[in-house]
This record gives structure tokens, C-alpha cells and sequence, in this order.
């Protein structure tokens, strides 16, 4: 779908807040819209797609040097706690799966659960330091997030990584793909060989 002039300039608003402070796409899109007056005259917000496209080209102009090898070091730090988490069938999402991460970005992976007390109880037995979020998850209950901080040796920074805590029965729908047939996340097979062809 082609945007208009102000659906335009609220993707590339929402594009600059999610490279330059790590938003959401949620978030970025809300934030662009108040800029832009609230997106009255609009028929449509613009599409996560459309916002991506938006990233992948801020990106271009501005983190060209840098952004492959922060994307790089971001998905081998999402690889090793998929593997340390294997045993909750983790899936990667967010920028860092999509390939539009720069060294703001939160390191996002869905852990999929028969008991959603479970990983809590793995990061405790490891001695892992983390905090935890609540958020609606529109079916009137509420998820849980794993907040954890890690010092990222590579990137010389430290990295957020969320763990999203799901009911196993989730990971039927996570794994349909976008409007041009890309999949929004991966399990720790997909992200190796990510990681093998970059």
C-alpha cells in the first residue's frame, strides 16, 4: 500500500525513535503520531511494514558503518540465552530477528511454556539478576516479561534482553508470517544460520 505525505512522515518519525532510542513499533507509532498532531486526517495509521521499510532506510543513511556488526553481536547474545533457555522453545522477534537492530535495541525472545512459572524458576536456579513487567495481552489477562541486563563484551554496552513469558498453546499463531511473507520470529536453528550467512 502507498502512503501519504503524512503517513510518510509519521513512519519515518516512528523509523528515527525506534533506531535512535529503542522503542517499540507500538510505542514509535504513537509518539510519531502526537508529533504529527495526532494523525487526524488519516485514513491509516501506517503498517508495521511500512514503518520497517522506514528503519531499514534511516539505517542506511545513518548507521551504515555500524549497524551490521552491532546486529551481529546483538544476535549471537540471543543465541546463547536461546540456548540456555532451549527447554522453553525460544523464538526471536523484534529487530534483532528482522534485522533492523542497532546497539539500542532490546534483544526480544518469546519463551513459549507449559507453566509460565517455569522460567522464572530456570533464571533463579542460575543465579540470573533480572526484574519483571506486566503488560495486557488483549485477551484480558496479563504477560509476563523477564528483564535482564547483561554486559555485552562485543558491543562494549549493555544489552536489554527481554524474555517474554507465553502459554505453550501461543506458538501456533507466532509463527505466521507477515503481508510480504517474511516471518516475524525464529527459533535458535533460523537465528544460526542468520548468524552462518552474515
Amino acid at each position: 500500500m502507498e502512503l501519504d505525505r503524512e503517513q510518510q512522515e509519521i513512519a519515518q518519525t516512528a523509523a528515527r525513535l525506534i533506531v535512535e532510542d529503542g522503542l517499540d513499533y507500538a510505542t514509535a507509532r504513537r509518539k510519531a503520531m502526537q508529533e504529527h498532531g495526532g494523525g487526524r486526517r488519516l485514513r491509516e495509521t501506517p503498517s508495521n511494514e511500512a514503518i520497517e521499510d522506514e528503519v531499514r532506510a534511516h539505517i542506511a543513511i545513518f548507521h551504515a558503518d555500524t549497524q551490521p556488526a552491532e546486529l551481529r553481536a546483538l544476535r549471537a547474545a540471543a543465541l546463547r540465552w536461546m540456548l540456555r533457555l532451549a527447554e522453553f522453545r525460544p523464538h526471536l522477534g523484534g529487530a534483532v530477528w528482522r534485522g533492523t537492530a542497532t546497539r539500542q535495541s532490546i534483544v526480544r525472545i518469546d519463551l513459549y511454556c507449559d507453566d509460565t512459572k517455569a522460567p522464572e524458576i530456570a533464571l533463579l536456579n542460575r543465579g540470573v539478576d533480572y526484574e519483571t513487567a506486566s503488560a495486557p495481552d488483549g485477551r484480558g489477562d496479563h504477560s509476563l516479561t523477564l528483564i535482564i541486563a547483561e554486559r555485552n563484551v562485543e558491543l562494549d554496552d549493555w544489552v536489554t534482553i527481554h524474555l517474554n513469558v507465553l502459554d505453550l498453546d501461543d506458538l501456533r499463531g507466532a509463527l505466521k508470517p507477515d503481508a510480504r511473507g517474511q516471518t516475524w520470529r525464529g527459533d535458535a536453528a533460523a537465528l544460526r544460520k542468520l548468524l552462518e550467512n552474515t
